[in-house]
């Protein structure tokens, strides 16, 4: 059976079947990566992925970039455990962001394989920064238009930071390295070359130039306009559920909504290219 691909709503996101990941490779797996690139996350049920097949698509994709924070499988290092424990109240994840953008080469997305679930909840949101940037008002694109905004992740991970005051802080890695980068707030998708909105509310601190205090009335304009719902699409996990997407294009955002469960899922982290400026 040929890939098949299903839109899961009209802006982000689609189901993709008729292929096993353990075996795509070649036009295949090309058909697979412009999916990513356009629809920003794809998602492919009934899976039978091995930890070294993961790994070995991961690297048929184009290469690995191995998380400094999460808890890493034992055996398989390029593998980042993304857990909640039945007993713990914090997940990780569980607010709007996208991952890596406080690296000088942002990740280009990740493989997520769903390993343990809850019986419901763990959803995860995702809204795409394409539709986002598109409906911003003349007004809007014309401000942000030449601005640049510093990214970093050390108000979250490190010793003091949001997660080590959570009971999730013990489970983390990395607490002492410093990040921090400078990108565009308007990119352009080095794939597709569709203008895409790049900041997000995790990791974006201010604009170039500028403060904290200077930047949030702008910053939380664009965060309200990239939350809307017509630019969102759910992720509803199960056994055999793989998703893969674009952290260019998409913000995601893990639900915390079954206490008393753990969730346990297995990322790899795809490697990506230099961010460049989306010009007129």
């Amino acid at each position: 059976m040929a890939l098949q691909m299903n839109p899961m709503t009209p802006d982000v996101g689609v189901e993709i079947s008729g292929i096993q990941l353990a075996e795509t490779d070649g036009a295949e797996l090309e058909a697979l990566q412009n999916a990513v690139f356009e629809h920003g996350v794809a998602v492919l049920r009934d899976q039978v992925l091995s930890p070294e097949d993961h790994i070995a698509l991961a690297t048929r994709w184009g290469g690995i970039d191995i998380n400094n924070y999460f808890p890493l499988e034992d055996e398989y290092p390029e593998i980042a455990i993304v857990r909640k424990k039945a007993d713990q109240q914090t997940n990780i994840g569980g607010a709007w962001h996208t991952d890596h953008s406080y690296d000088q080469i942002p990740a280009m997305g990740s493989i997520l394989v769903a390993r343990q679930l809850p019986p419901s909840g763990g959803d995860t949101l995702f809204a795409h920064m394409g539709a986002a940037y598109d409906a911003l008002s003349p007004e809007l694109k014309e401000k942000v238009e030449g601005l640049r905004a510093f990214h970093t992740a050390d108000h979250v991970y490190s010793p003091d930071g949001l997660y080590a005051q959570t009971d999730m802080g013990s489970d983390l890695r990395g607490q002492e390295m410093k990040t921090g980068a400078i990108h565009p707030v308007v990119i352009r998708h080095p794939r597709t070359g569709r203008k895409l909105l790049y900041v997000n509310p995790a990791f974006t601190i201010h604009f170039e130039g500028q403060t904290r205090e200077e930047s949030l009335p702008l910053l939380r304009q664009l965060y309200d306009a990239a939350t809307l719902e017509e630019h969102q699409c759910r992720v509803v996990w199960k056994a055999g559920t793989v998703a893969i997407w674009d952290n260019r294009s998409t913000w995601h955002n893990a639900l915390n909504d079954y206490p008393g469960y753990a969730r346990e899922m297995h990322r790899i982290t795809l490697s990506g290219e230099a961010l460049g400026a989306a010009k007129h």
